[in-house]
């Protein structure tokens, strides 16, 4: 829910003893409340004209969403009904005669922007269910055009708060005591109002905690339930005129389960309570606390939060800590706060980020985390073939969908943005180019993804408009990078296989950006970035985080290719001491060295380079151009003569060698245990070279 702050008002206060600083409320019957209703109606009500009662069973029926229950109730009410739909089409008539009318005239490009404004204006006036339903569908590109998205993603509850005789009424029956028994002070009016609910600050009469009092709108579970009747049969119309390739009335039914889901004021409490053990702990985040006991479906309690919405201040660290908290509830524990509009972000005057309001949750799936993952790494090395493959795995694309034509379609789209970098990607340029791709294709996208990419592009957006050279992905790669390199997920295990090895061929590139960027994660997000750090530290990182248990899957594959470039020395060895012997001068020697051979010597060099702290690695392949330019080809001998020139000497080595009793004592028992592996590696390769040459 999205919370716009009203004026300031001053608090009332509830001495120990009542007197007449104001009459403390009667309890009411519901009967009475409903009359009460009646009688104040707010011009937000007015306006979207839902105001009627259910009956007790009925009311009871609709406390989860169900499309059969919501019609057998409705089937009951013709009339309201009858007058909500006069309302909707009437009001949607007018808007789409001003359409039918800009084509008429050869308006309509002219007119575009203004017509999606004048939407977004006529949402807000028709009620709940569809200010809450077009904020869905503003991050669902592949149902409205990339321009209603950007009208649309503006959409805000701006909403006339209803009589507060009506709240405490309902406060007094959903809680079973007098106002004054619950709180010793509480605000006259509503310090905030949105179109579910509304809040006021309070005191508890026990405790003496401030805390935020949210009531619900009457009358709004109805409402949604009826609105959600009719564009559930709006949405089937459509799919059956064949406009859209997803699934509308699914579309439906699952926001319409979130908007039940948040309208339970008690299940957003134990939200707000699971958020709160799962990353409450996190540096400098701050999520309230939910007092359950003065809660109920229709009121919520919870501590009161003072400060700063975090769109209006210039503070780009604490977007990166609400990046940071974000990417762990996405990619750590799956639990993810679903509605990130800037409105439920505060910055606390003691400079901590609040999150605010859990109604609207998500649960992003393991098999989905690591889909996610692996499609972050496939974008950064532009393996489009195998992001097409993620994009099923994530539910973008069906299995069915040709492969051939999504690899295209997304080189097409995300080579420019590749092209400048990882720390040069935005999430909010990504979404736009997608967006676009998936309507002109018809592709699905669940609502998890929206929300996922949104909430991003949310804080990038915030970020900004601090420091415009800001992209999320930038500052949370380093945090991927290190998740895929360290998860013993199988999935993700065989998704680093395959990025590390194509056709076969050891990509040490892709293992040294993989390597490097997860490096950043000591001073990326949370941390002040740290300039020109010394590279004794850097090689301890890596040293320290190859030789842990969460490493040991990297550390296979390093030892596996350390082991191969070690044989491939030797043999290159050979082969040279051979070749200032050979009888024959002048002539090329002979050399047993092979193309895979070299390959490994120069991933060998490439590791040593690596892990000693050196930044030599071009200068070989860089030789090795100049050589072959003015001159015939390098033989692989003269390329492994070459590249054993460049291996770092015993003196660039020592920096290396000092660290290792440095190592933490875990790290440097792994670290003994690697010659006996590495000898055992060669022998093994020795003697199947042997077998090669004697039988083939």
């Amino acid at each position: 829910m999205i919370l716009l702050p009203l004026p300031s008002p001053p608090i009332i206060s509830f001495p120990a003893t009542p007197n007449l600083l104001i009459p403390p409320p009667r309890r009411r019957t519901s009967a009475v409340v409903v009359s009460a209703v009646s009688r104040d109606v707010d011009s937000f009500t007015s306006k979207s004209g839902y105001l009627f009662s259910l009956s007790a069973d009925e009311a009871d029926s609709l406390s989860e969403y169900s499309f059969t229950k919501i019609s057998e109730i409705y089937k009951k009410k013709p009339l309201i009904l009858l007058r909500r739909l006069v309302q909707i089409g009437t009001t949607f008539g007018f808007w789409f005669g001003l359409r039918l009318t800009d084509e008429a005239l050869d308006r309509s490009g002219k007119m575009f922007k203004v017509r999606a404004a004048e939407l977004r204006k006529l949402l807000v006036e028709l009620g709940p269910a569809y200010v809450k339903i077009a904020q869905a569908v503003s991050s669902r590109p592949d149902l409205i055009p990339p321009t209603y998205l950007d009208e649309l993603s503006l959409l805000q509850d701006q909403i006339t708060p209803f009589s507060t005789e009506v709240a405490f009424s309902m406060i007094e029956d959903e809680l079973g005591l007098p106002i004054d028994e619950l709180f010793s002070e509480i605000s006259p009016e509503p310090v905030a109002a949105a179109s579910l609910g509304q809040v006021y600050q309070a005191r508890l009469r026990r405790s003496g905690k401030v805390v935020a009092v949210k009531v619900q709108r009457p009358g709004v579970r109805a409402a949604i339930a009826l609105d959600t009747l009719i564009l559930r049969y709006i949405a089937g119309l459509i799919k059956k005129a064949g406009r859209f390739n997803s699934d509308l009335e699914a579309v439906v039914d699952e926001w319409a389960t979130s908007l039940f889901k948040e309208m339970d004021y008690l299940k957003e409490a134990q939200n707000g309570i699971k958020f709160r053990k799962l990353y409450g702990s996190i540096k400098d985040v701050l999520v309230p606390k939910m007092y359950t006991e003065y809660s109920s479906s229709k009121v919520l309690v919870m501590e009161w939060v003072e400060g700063q919405k975090l769109a209006e201040i210039n503070d780009l660290y604490l977007v990166e800590v609400g990046v940071y908290c974000s990417f762990n509830q996405l990619l750590e524990y799956g639990f993810y706060h679903a509605d990130p509009h800037p409105g439920n972000f505060l910055r606390t005057y003691d400079g901590q980020l609040a999150y605010l309001d859990f109604g609207m949750m998500g649960d992003f799936r393991p098999e989905l985390r690591d889909g996610f993952m692996e499609a972050c790494i496939h974008l950064v090395n532009r393996d489009f073939k195998a992001l097409a493959k993620d994009f099923v795995t994530l539910g973008l694309l069906p299995p069915t969908a040709e492969k051939s034509a999504v690899t295209k379609a997304l080189t097409d789209v995300f080579q420019d943005a590749i092209s400048r970098g990882v720390r040069n990607i935005s999430f909010g340029d990504l979404l736009g180019d997608l967006g676009t791709t998936m309507y002109k294709f018809k592709f699905r996208i669940p609502p998890y993804f929206s929300l996922v990419i949104r909430s991003l592009a949310v804080l990038e957006g915030i970020a900004i408009g601090i420091s415009p050279n800001y992209k999320v992905l930038g500052s949370t790669y380093p945090w991927i990078a290190r998740k895929v390199l360290t998860d013993s997920s199988p999935q993700l295990k065989s998704s680093l296989q395959s990025l590390l090895y194509e056709d076969g061929v050891f990509r040490i590139d892709r293992l040294e950006s993989l390597i490097t960027e997860s490096l950043r994660t000591e001073t990326a997000l949370v941390q002040k970035p740290v300039e020109g750090t010394d590279s004794k530290i850097v090689m301890k990182q890596m040293l320290a985080f190859t030789f842990t248990e969460q490493g040991s899957f990297v550390r296979e594959i390093l030892v596996r290719e350390i082991a191969k470039g070690l044989d491939a020395l030797g043999l290159a060895t050979l082969d040279s001491l051979a070749s200032t012997t050979t009888p024959f001068s002048g002539s090329r020697p002979l050399t047993s060295l092979t193309e895979e051979d070299t390959t490994n010597l120069r991933t060998f060099y490439r590791l040593i380079s690596l892990f000693s702290g050196m930044r030599k690695t071009e200068s070989v392949s860089t030789q090795v151009e100049a050589v072959s330019k003015y001159g015939e080809a390098l033989t692989p001998l003269d390329e492994a003569s070459l590249i054993m020139y460049q291996l770092p000497s015993a003196q660039e080595m020592l920096p290396i060698l000092s660290i290792l009793p440095e190592l933490p004592q875990e790290s440097q028992q792994r670290l003994l245990q690697l010659p006996g592996d590495l000898v055992g590696r060669l022998m093994s390769r020795a003697i199947a070279r042997t077998i090669r040459r004697m039988f083939l």
